[in-house]
C-alpha cells in the first residue's frame, strides 16, 4: 500500500508542476494503469535536444523549437512510420478527419493522426501543428485574418476532435506540446508540456511524464484498458470521489454563509434577516442556497472559458480573482479577516453584471437574465427589505458579510485536499450532486444552546436535553435526532450537569457543522424529514447514459432511418421527479446528438453563432423545445434549471429559457379541465355546466401563448419571458381553482 501511495504522490507532484486545465489524467487512474515515471531521463533529454530546431545565432533570445513532429514521434516517443498517418512514408490521412465549416469558408484538418496500425486502423490521436510561437488560446489578429473562423487554435482543435469523435490529440506551436482531451458531449481538458523546459535539469520530471503518456508503449502497445485513450477515460470516473468530498465541503460553506449573514444581521440591528414582519425562513435558506449556486456557476463558467478573460473582468469581477486576493490577504493578515469587508460587495457587483450584462472597451458580458442572478428574487442578499425592488443606478449598501466568511466559503469551493480544484473537470451531473448535498434543509433556531449530532446532523437543544430526566436523556436524543450512544457515553450523559458535560458525553457524535454549541436563538440548518429518511443521492452519468439511451433509442428508431430535424424536435421528454435534472441533462445530450445528425443527413445545418458549435447549439434548441420536468421541491426546480443552463451555456448568449418547461408541483396530483370547471374531482354524469366559466377559453389562451414560446426560436430571453408571463397571468386563476379543489379532496 505504501508503494501505491508514493506513486500517487509522485504523479500529483508532476501534475502540480504543469497545472492542467480541466481533468486530463488523474493520479488514481495512472496508478491503476501501472504508469510509472522513469527516474533516469538524461539520455532522453539528449535525444530530444537532437530533434529540436536550435536558435540560428549565438545569444539569440529564442528557445529551441519542436518543428519536425514525425522525427520527434519516431526518435523520442518510439513511434513507427506505420503509426503516423499523414507523415512521409506513413499511411494516408483518413478522409473522415476533415471537418468542413461552410459558414466560415474553410475546413478543419489535422496534420497527422496516430493510428492503430496493428488493430482496427482507427485514429487514436489527432496531431495539429500551428505557426511557431502562436498563442494557442488567443484568437488571430484581425489585421492578419481576412476570412475563416476567428477563434483560437485551441478552440479550433477541440472542434476538430469533437466533430471527428477522436477524443484526444496533440496541439503544438513549437514551444509547447499540448495534450488535449475533448470527448464529444463532455467537458474538455488539456495539459501543456513546455518544450525548452524539458531540456533542463528542473524539467526532467516533466519530460518523464510526457514520455510516460505519449510513448509508443502507452499509446499503441499497452495492455487492454491501459492505453492512453483508456487512461484518459478512466480518469473521468475518479471524479465521483471528488464530487462526494466537494459536496461535504459545499454544505459546510452554506453553514458558514448562514453564520456570516447572521453576523451581518446583528450589525444591522436586526434589520436584515429579522425584519417585521419576519421573512419566511425558506426565503433565508433559498437566498443563501442561491449565493452558493451562483458561485459554483461562476467558477464553472470561468474555468470553461465562458466568461471574459479581459483584464478588467479578471481584476475586478472574477470569482477566481477574488479568491486569489483573499488568499493573499489571509496569508498576510490572518487575524483581521473577520474585521474587514469588501469581498461580498465584489460578489454582489458580479452577480448584477451576470444578470444585466455589461460592456467596457474590449470587455463584453451578455445579459444572462434567468432566475439565478435576478437581484429581486431574494432582496435581502442586497440588504433590501422583502418586496422592495432594486432601482437601477441607485447606490446601495450590501450586507456587512466579512471577508473572512467569503474567504472560507470560497476555500471550501475551490480547495480539495490542499489542491486547487478545476471546475472544468466536472461534468454537469457532478455539479448537480454538489448542489444536491444542500437540498432538504430548513433554517431554524432554538431557545437554548444547541449542537448538531451525527448521523443525520440534526441540531438539538442542549438545555432542553439537560432538563430531561437523566434516565431518559439517551432515549430523548434517539427520538429527536436518531442518535445512538455507546453504553459508556449513555452513563456520562446521565451524569451531565452542564452543557460542556453534554458535549463531552456526545464525543464523536458532534457533527463538524457545529464544532462548538450555538448560542440561544442562533440560526442553523436543520435537515427536513424527507432528507433524514432518504438523504441526498448522486445520479452519476454512468447510470443516466444507458437508461436514457435505452429509453430514447426505440423512439428515435421509430422515426425511420434518417429522421428529419423537425421529427427529432417533436420528441418530448418529461421527468416527473427531476431532482437536479440529471436525466434531463443526458436526454438533452442524446437528442442534441441526434439533431446534429439529422441536420447533416438532410444538409440543413443552420447558421451556428460564433460562440457555439453545432452540438452546443443543438442542445440549446432541444432544451427549449423537447424537455419538461416537475419536482415537489422548489429548490430542486432551480437546480434542474441550473444543470440545463450549464450544459447549454454559450459564451455570448443569455440563459436558455426554461421557465415554461420545468415546474414546481406534484406530478402525481392533478385535475382535468372538466374537473376544475365543475370544482369536483368526480364531476356528475349529468352535465350541469361549469361552475367556473371560461376555464376552457383560458386553457386555449395559455396553449396559444406556450405555442408562441416554442415558435419564437432563438430570440432575446426577454421576449420569451414576456410570452410566458402573459400565459402565467391567464392560467393563475385556473391553477388556484384546481389547487383549492385538490386541497379539499386530499386535505
Amino acid at each position: 500500500m505504501a508503494k501505491f501511495d508514493s506513486e500517487r504522490e509522485a504523479h500529483k507532484a508532476w501534475l502540480g508542476l504543469l497545472q492542467p486545465v480541466g481533468l486530463v489524467v488523474s493520479p488514481p487512474a495512472l496508478v491503476k494503469a501501472q504508469a510509472v515515471l522513469s527516474e533516469n531521463v538524461v539520455e532522453l533529454q539528449t535525444t530530444l535536444q537532437g530533434v529540436l530546431t536550435q536558435p540560428t545565432s549565438i545569444g539569440a533570445d529564442v528557445a529551441p523549437a519542436l518543428l519536425d513532429f514525425p522525427r520527434f514521434a519516431n526518435e523520442v516517443l518510439g513511434w513507427s512510420v506505420e503509426d503516423l498517418a499523414g507523415a512521409e512514408g506513413g499511411p494516408t490521412l483518413p478522409e473522415n478527419l476533415a471537418v468542413p465549416l461552410p459558414d466560415y469558408g474553410e475546413t478543419l484538418l489535422p496534420n497527422y493522426a496516430a493510428v492503430d496500425s496493428l488493430g482496427s486502423g482507427q485514429p487514436l490521436l489527432l496531431i495539429q501543428q500551428v505557426e511557431t510561437g502562436l498563442n494557442l488560446d488567443a484568437p488571430p489578429d484581425d489585421s492578419k485574418k481576412t476570412h475563416g473562423w476567428a477563434t483560437s487554435p485551441h478552440a479550433r482543435f477541440e472542434r476538430l476532435l469533437r466533430d471527428t469523435q477522436v477524443p484526444a490529440g496533440l496541439l503544438l506551436n513549437g514551444r509547447e506540446l499540448r495534450l488535449v482531451y475533448a470527448p464529444r458531449g463532455e467537458s474538455s481538458g488539456h495539459i501543456g508540456f513546455p518544450v525548452a523546459e524539458m531540456l533542463h535539469v528542473q524539467g526532467r520530471r516533466i519530460l518523464a511524464a510526457m514520455h510516460m503518456l505519449l510513448s509508443e508503449n502507452r499509446v499503441f502497445s499497452a495492455p487492454e484498458k491501459h492505453r492512453l485513450v483508456d487512461l484518459l477515460a478512466e480518469s473521468r470516473k475518479y471524479q465521483n470521489e471528488v464530487s462526494t468530498r466537494l459536496a461535504e465541503q459545499v454544505l459546510g460553506a452554506l453553514w458558514e454563509l448562514l453564520r456570516g449573514f447572521q453576523a451581518a444581521d446583528e450589525a444591522a440591528h436586526g434589520n436584515l434577516l429579522t425584519l417585521d414582519p419576519r421573512p419566511d425562513p425558506a426565503q433565508i435558506y433559498g437566498g443563501l442556497l442561491t449565493v452558493i449556486m451562483r458561485l459554483v456557476f461562476l467558477l464553472y463558467a470561468e474555468d470553461q472559458g465562458l466568461l471574459p478573460d479581459d483584464p478588467v473582468y479578471t481584476r475586478n469581477y472574477a470569482v477566481g480573482g477574488l479568491f486569489e486576493r483573499l488568499r493573499e490577504d489571509a496569508g498576510r493578515y490572518p487575524d483581521t479577516m473577520d474585521q474587514r469587508f469588501g469581498a461580498y460587495a465584489w460578489l454582489v457587483t458580479t452577480f448584477r453584471l451576470m444578470f444585466d450584462g455589461a460592456a467596457h472597451g474590449a470587455l463584453h458580458l451578455p445579459a444572462r437574465h434567468g432566475q439565478l442572478f435576478d437581484p429581486d428574487q431574494y432582496p435581502f442578499l442586497e440588504g433590501r427589505p422583502p418586496g422592495v425592488p432594486r432601482v437601477m443606478d441607485q447606490r446601495f449598501s450590501p450586507p456587512r458579510v466579512s471577508d473572512g466568511v467569503i474567504w472560507r466559503v470560497l476555500e471550501s469551493l475551490l480547495m480539495l485536499g490542499g489542491e486547487r480544484l478545476s471546475y472544468r473537470a466536472l461534468d454537469v451531473e457532478q455539479i448537480g450532486s454538489v448542489y444536491e448535498s444542500m437540498m432538504g434543509f430548513d433554517v431554524r433556531s432554538l431557545p437554548g444552546r444547541s449542537i448538531a449530532v451525527r448521523p443525520k446532523n440534526v441540531v438539538v437543544d442542549l438545555d432542553a436535553l439537560l432538563q430531561t430526566p437523566a434516565a431518559k436523556r439517551a432515549a430523548w436524543l434517539k427520538e429527536q435526532a436518531e442518535c445512538d450512544l455507546a453504553a459508556g457515553a449513555v452513563s456520562t450523559l446521565k451524569e451531565a450537569r452542564t452543557v460542556d458535560d453534554v458535549v463531552v458525553a456526545l464525543g464523536r457524535k458532534v457533527a463538524p457543522q457545529t464544532p462548538r454549541p450555538l448560542a440561544p436563538g442562533a440560526l442553523f440548518l436543520q435537515p427536513g424529514e424527507e432528507r433524514r429518511r432518504s438523504g441526498s443521492h448522486y445520479t452519476p452519468r454512468e447510470l443516466t447514459e444507458p437508461i436514457v439511451y435505452t429509453t430514447l433509442h426505440p423512439v428515435l428508431q421509430g422515426l425511420g432511418p434518417k429522421p428529419t430535424p423537425d421529427q427529432i424536435l417533436d420528441v418530448k421528454v418529461c421527468d416527473p421527479a427531476m431532482g437536479s435534472g440529471a436525466f434531463l441533462v443526458e436526454a438533452c445530450r442524446q437528442l442534441a446528438a441526434a439533431l446534429v445528425t439529422a441536420w447533416e443527413d438532410h444538409k440543413c445545418t443552420p447558421r451556428i453563432p460564433p460562440d457555439e458549435d453545432p452540438l452546443l447549439y443543438a442542445r440549446r434548441v432541444v432544451a427549449q423545445r423537447c424537455l419538461y420536468g416537475v419536482d415537489k421541491n422548489p429548490f430542486a426546480v432551480s437546480l434542474a434549471k441550473l444543470s440545463l443552463w450549464l450544459v447549454t451555456l454559450a459564451r455570448d448568449h443569455a440563459f436558455t429559457f426554461l421557465d415554461h418547461a420545468l415546474k414546481h408541483g406534484d406530478s402525481l396530483v392533478g385535475l382535468t379541465k372538466r374537473q376544475i370547471g365543475a370544482f369536483h374531482w368526480n364531476p356528475p354524469e349529468d352535465d350541469i355546466g361549469p361552475l367556473f366559466k371560461g376555464i376552457s377559453a383560458d386553457v386555449i389562451t395559455v396553449a396559444n401563448w406556450r405555442d408562441k414560446i416554442q415558435a419564437l426560436g432563438e430570440v432575446p430571453y426577454d421576449e420569451r419571458k414576456d410570452a410566458w408571463t402573459k400565459a402565467e397571468n391567464v392560467v393563475g386563476d385556473v391553477r388556484l381553482v384546481g389547487d383549492l379543489c385538490g386541497r379539499i379532496f386530499w386535505g
